[in-house]
This record gives C-alpha cells, structure tokens and sequence, in this order.
C-alpha cells in the first residue's frame, strides 16, 4: 500500500522563499564565505594532533608536541570565523589573523592539519579581509515642483478717438463775403471818425 505525498501548498512555498531571501540578505551584509571556510579550517588542525587511526591491529598517534598549540590555533580560527559574521566590521583583522594562524599551523598541526586545515585558513582570511560591505544605492532627490510665474500682461493700451473728418471749406473766389451784424459792427467801430462823418454826410444827402 502506497502513501499519497501531501501536496504542496502555495503557502510553504512562499515561507520557504522568504526564508531564503532573509538568508541571503543576511549573507550580504557580511563575509559569509570567509568565515565558514575559517571555521572550516580549524576543525581538522584541532582533529588531528589528538586524532588515532586503527589499521588492523595498529593505533597511530599523530599527536605532536604541539599538541595545546594546534588546540588554540583551531579554536582561534573558528572564534575568528563566527566574529565576523556578528562584527562585520572587525573583517580585516579576523582575516589577517586567520592567515597568520594557517601559517602557523604548518610546524605546529601536522603541516596544518595535512593541509585540510592549511588551504581554507588562507583562502578564507583572504575573503575576510578583502570584503567590502555593498554600496546603498543612492536614492534620488525629490523634485522639486518649480511654480513658473505666468508671463506679464500689458495693460490694454488707449484706442485714441477718432480723428474728426476735415472740414471742407467752399471756395469763395467772386462772391461777397457775408458778415454778421457784430462783425459789421466791429468793422465800423474800427473805422476812422473821418470816414464816418463822410459817410453820414452822404447819407444825409
């Protein structure tokens, strides 16, 4: 009798993509890479000079008289590889640490740990200390809305009034010049005495 497999649900995919995602943002902001394989390397340099091989009937020892040495190399290294990924910030001595201890586990741990312990030590200082945390993009400026002020207006210019029609003056060439009674008065007034007893002798006559 076969079991069914429960179907899976869209909602554990979903978990499990977030989860990752957390995982790998948390990986970014630190020298992941660095710090395991630091961790990495300080397991076989601390296994090996207390470690026993059983061939048959033999026991091999490959315990050395550095043996406290490569116990404090090997935990260094691994206190190394969890520090940076919980301080960031201490990478550059953790990774120069992690390689002066790689080095020193070469007389000191059985050629560091057979070189199991030796190749990871100094590949994983070197990430530790060449890691440079991710630039935060940069985030544009607001735009400023610029109000543009509308263009001036002229003020409405004066329609001059229209000019009045010239008048037309009739030719008065041989006709006689009509005058009112106060012009003929004036002219009167502005004759000679002499003329105007003159011209009240004749008509008297």
């Amino acid at each position: 009798m076969t079991s069914a497999s429960a179907p899976v649900r869209p909602d554990d995919v979903g978990a499990f993509i977030r989860t990752f995602r957390r995982f790998r943002d948390w990986c970014q902001r630190r020298p992941f890479w660095g710090g395991l394989l630091a961790i990495i390397a300080g397991l076989p340099i601390l296994y090996f000079p207390y470690a026993h091989l059983s061939l048959g009937g033999l026991t091999f020892a490959m315990a050395t008289t550095g043996g406290a040495g490569a116990l404090i190399i090997g935990v260094l290294m691994m206190v190394l590889g969890v520090s940076v990924w919980v301080q960031p910030m201490t990478r550059v001595f953790a990774g120069v640490a992690t390689i002066l201890l790689a080095l020193v586990s070469i007389p000191v741990s059985n050629l560091g740990g057979f070189g199991f312990g030796l190749v990871p030590g100094l590949i994983g200082g070197g990430l530790m200390a060449a890691w440079a945390p991710l630039k935060e993009p940069a985030v544009p400026a607001p735009v400023k809305s610029v109000t543009v002020p509308p263009p001036p207006v002229a003020p409405p210019t004066a329609v001059p009034p229209p000019a009045a029609p010239p008048t037309v003056v009739p030719p008065t060439d041989g006709l006689p010049v009509q005058r009112s009674g106060a012009a003929e008065a004036d002219a009167l007034g502005d004759s000679e005495p002499g003329e105007q007893g003159a011209g009240a002798a004749g008509e008297a006559r």
